[in-house]
């Protein structure tokens, strides 16, 4: 009787193997801490996906497949630009990463908004917006691992994701703003942008953009970052290549034009 008592007591307690393959709750809060607001820098195509794309926690994906997903539902990002993780959802066997705030529908304030040109009468409009395929909302990435997951740290995680983001620039911000050029630096602290900044630099001076859209223009693939809503000022920053080429502000007012800022007198 004894010794079935004890039987039945050890065969209630949970496997010592299993539980230590089991990530703890310190494991959980790390991971979200160190993977959250996160920024990277895109090394190679990110596809738009409702699906999250799948990777390989080994460091490999599918680029074919990935490359195939951006024919038919357009780009999420594309090598060079900044991007955020935005959610971090821990499932048993796999960590599922939201980039840029996910795929999302609906239209925005600036879909409906004109840039006038000229005067009153005899000006010309054209939108901010030209198609959301340009500018899609984000994207999610699944970090697979095929079994229970076991405990890891961020730094590792990012690691996994070497091949298609770079975290590192991201990590080291102070020791980055050291090597920025002086104009540049005060640029940055004064919360302004000017011609001749790269991507991470206009994000340290203004944050991210509410808006992003592409074009090609005599030959040139011509981006424009959009700060600000109706009614106030608003920023077009517009790069070419990896820096900025031109910075105009405008302020909209309660309809849907925007009007060219007044300058000084």
């Amino acid at each position: 009787m004894r010794v079935w008592a004890c039987f039945a007591v050890v065969s209630l307690l949970p496997p010592v193997a299993a539980a230590a393959s089991k990530l703890t709750m310190e494991d959980r809060v790390e991971l979200m801490r160190g993977l959250m607001a996160e920024y990277a820098t895109v090394k190679e195509l990110l596809p738009r996906s409702k699906k999250p794309l799948p990777f390989e926690s080994s460091g490999s994906y599918d680029k074919k497949a990935w490359e195939q997903i951006a024919k038919e539902s357009g780009p999420a990002a594309r090598a060079g630009d900044l991007v955020q993780i935005t959610k971090v959802d821990i499932e048993d066997d796999k960590l599922v990463l939201q980039i840029n705030g996910g795929v999302k529908g609906g239209r925005h304030w600036y879909d409906g908004v004109q840039v006038g040109m000229g005067g009153p009468i005899g000006g010309s409009t054209s939108p901010i917006s030209t198609s959301d395929a340009n500018a899609p909302a984000g994207t999610s990435i699944a970090i697979l691992f095929h079994k229970p997951l076991e405990p890891m740290k961020a730094a590792e995680v990012k690691k996994m994701l070497l091949a298609v983001l770079d975290f590192d620039r991201h990590s080291a911000t102070g020791l980055y703003v050291e090597e920025i050029p002086p104009e540049i630096k005060k640029a940055i602290q004064e919360k302004r942008v000017t011609e001749g900044m790269d991507r991470e630099q206009v994000i340290l001076a203004l944050g991210r953009p509410d808006h992003k859209s592409r074009e090609v223009k005599d030959g040139m693939e011509l981006e424009d970052w959009v700060y600000g809503h109706p009614p106030g000022k608003i920023v077009f920053v517009t790069f070419n290549g990896e820096h900025v080429t031109k910075v105009k502000e405008a302020y909209a007012g309660l309809g849907t034009e925007v009007a060219d800022q007044p300058s000084p007198r």
